[in-house]
C-alpha cells in the first residue's frame, strides 16, 4: 500500500500558503505572537471545523491524543487552549477573510456550468442571522436583549458556491448592504425575495445591463401595457408585459414583465416581475424557484459548520472562526470538483471527519466504500497492537 500523509495534512495542501503567508506579512500577524504562529492557528481552526470541535478544551485535548499523528503539521508539541484563545481574539480576521477570496479563485476554475439551458450568470443572493448571546458577546447587540450577527450572501448557481460573503451586525438591512456590497456584473440574472426589492437597486441593475428575478409587492403601481397570456404551463399560469409608475419609478426606462408563477410542491401562487423579455414565463418561474438553493446552503452551513458555537467572545475570535469555516466549506468543494465526486458535500464531509487522522489519499477517499474503509480500520488497529 502507498505511503500517505493524514487527511488534515492533505487538506492544508490545497490552501494557497504563499498567498497566506504574504497576507500575514502586510497585516502583520505574527508580529506579537511568539507561542502559536498564524499557520499553526489555521491549521487547529481546519482540524477544529472537520473534527466538529466545539471548545477549546476538546481541541487541546484532540490534539494531544492524536499527538503521533501531528508531528509532520509543524504544531507545537502541545497547543494550550489560552494560547489558542488569545490568538484567536488578538490576531487579524481579515487574514483568514483573505484566504476564502484566494480559495474561491481557485475552485471557480472547476465548477461545473448551472443547470439552466440559458449561458448567463445565475446568482441569488439572502442573509442569515447567527444568533449570539448578549451578555456573552455584548459588542453584537441587534434588540434590547438579544445579540446577533447576519452574514450576507450572493451564491453563484454555477457550482453553488458563495461568490460574495460579508459579516455585519444583525440590525443592517438586507439592501443597505447589496447597494454598498454586491457588485453587478452586465448579463448576468440575480435573483432575490421582496427583502431586497427597491426602486434605485432595480434601476441600477437595469442600467448595468443585468436582469433581476423577484416577487412583486401588492402596492406596487404599474400600466399594463400589454395583453395578458394565459400559459398552459404547471409552474406558470399568466404573463402580461406591464409599465412601472409612481415616483419611484420616475428613472426606471424600459418596461417589465409580470408573471404568474405557481408552487408546485404547496401550490401557492404568487406574481414575479423582472426586466428579462427573451426568457420564457416558465424558465422565469424555475430561476426564482431555484433561489432556494441559498436557504439550503444557509441551512447546510449553520448544521454542519461551526459558526453557531464560537471559541471566543470577541468579535475578531467570532470573525475569524466564521472566515476559516467558510474556508474549510470551499475546500470540500474543491475536492469534490476535482474529484468528480458524486456524493453530496455531506457525504464528503463525514467522510473527512471520520478519518482525519488516517492516512489515505484525499483525492481518492470518496471512492472508498464501507469494506475498504473497514478493511483500513482493521490494518491501523494490528499496527497499533504490534507497537
Amino acid at each position: 500500500m502507498a505511503h500517505y500523509n493524514t487527511i488534515l495534512h492533505q487538506l492544508l495542501s490545497l490552501l494557497p500558503r504563499h498567498q497566506f503567508e504574504s497576507k500575514v506579512r502586510t497585516l502583520g500577524g505574527d508580529r506579537y505572537h511568539k507561542r502559536l504562529n498564524t499557520w499553526s492557528q489555521l491549521t487547529t481552526l481546519i482540524y477544529a471545523q472537520a473534527s466538529g470541535k466545539t471548545s477549546l478544551r476538546d481541541i487541546e485535548n484532540g490534539l494531544l491524543a492524536k499527538a503521533s499523528r501531528t508531528y509532520h503539521l509543524g504544531l507545537p508539541s502541545k497547543i494550550a487552549r489560552s494560547t489558542l484563545a488569545d490568538a484567536n481574539s488578538r490576531r487579524d480576521w481579515r487574514i483568514y477573510e483573505h484566504l476564502f477570496y484566494t480559495l474561491l479563485e481557485r475552485c471557480r476554475g472547476l465548477t461545473p456550468k448551472h443547470k439552466f439551458r440559458f449561458k448567463n450568470p445565475l446568482y441569488s443572493f439572502d442573509s442569515t442571522v447567527i444568533d449570539l448571546c448578549l451578555e456573552m458577546f455584548p459588542w453584537a447587540k441587534s434588540r434590547k436583549r438579544k445579540g446577533a450577527l447576519k452574514l450576507h450572501c450572493q451564491l453563484d448557481h454555477a457550482g453553488e458556491l458563495p461568490s460574495f460573503v460579508t459579516v455585519t451586525d444583525g440590525k443592517r438591512a438586507d439592501i443597505s448592504v447589496a447597494r454598498e456590497s454586491f457588485a453587478i456584473i452586465p448579463d448576468s440574472i440575480y435573483c432575490f425575495d421582496r427583502g431586497y426589492l427597491d426602486v434605485a437597486w432595480l434601476r441600477r441593475i437595469n442600467a448595468s445591463g443585468a436582469f433581476f428575478v423577484t416577487r412583486s409587492k401588492e402596492n406596487m403601481d404599474f400600466h399594463f401595457v400589454g395583453q395578458q397570456m394565459a400559459i398552459e404551463k404547471k409552474n406558470a399560469f399568466f404573463e402580461v408585459e406591464i409599465l412601472p409608475t409612481g415616483p419611484s419609478f420616475s428613472q426606471f426606462e424600459g418596461r417589465l414583465r409580470l408573471i404568474g408563477s405557481r408552487d408546485l410542491e404547496t401550490g401557492q401562487e404568487f406574481e414575479l416581475i423582472t426586466n428579462n423579455m427573451t426568457l420564457s414565463a416558465q424558465t422565469i418561474a424555475e430561476i426564482y424557484r431555484a433561489r432556494w438553493k441559498i436557504e439550503i446552503f444557509f441551512r447546510w452551513i449553520k448544521q454542519n459548520l461551526k459558526i453557531k458555537t464560537f471559541l471566543g467572545t470577541s468579535k475578531n475570535a467570532v470573525l475569524t472562526q466564521i472566515w476559516v469555516a467558510m474556508s474549510y466549506y470551499l475546500l470540500l468543494a474543491y475536492i469534490k470538483f476535482q474529484t468528480k465526486c458524486r456524493f453530496s458535500l455531506f457525504y464528503l464531509h463525514r467522510l473527512i471527519r471520520e478519518t482525519l487522522m488516517d492516512a489515505v489519499s484525499l483525492m481518492d477517499l470518496p471512492n472508498l466504500n464501507e469494506k475498504r474503509l473497514g478493511g483500513l480500520r482493521r490494518l491501523e488497529l494490528q499496527l497499533c497492537l504490534q507497537l
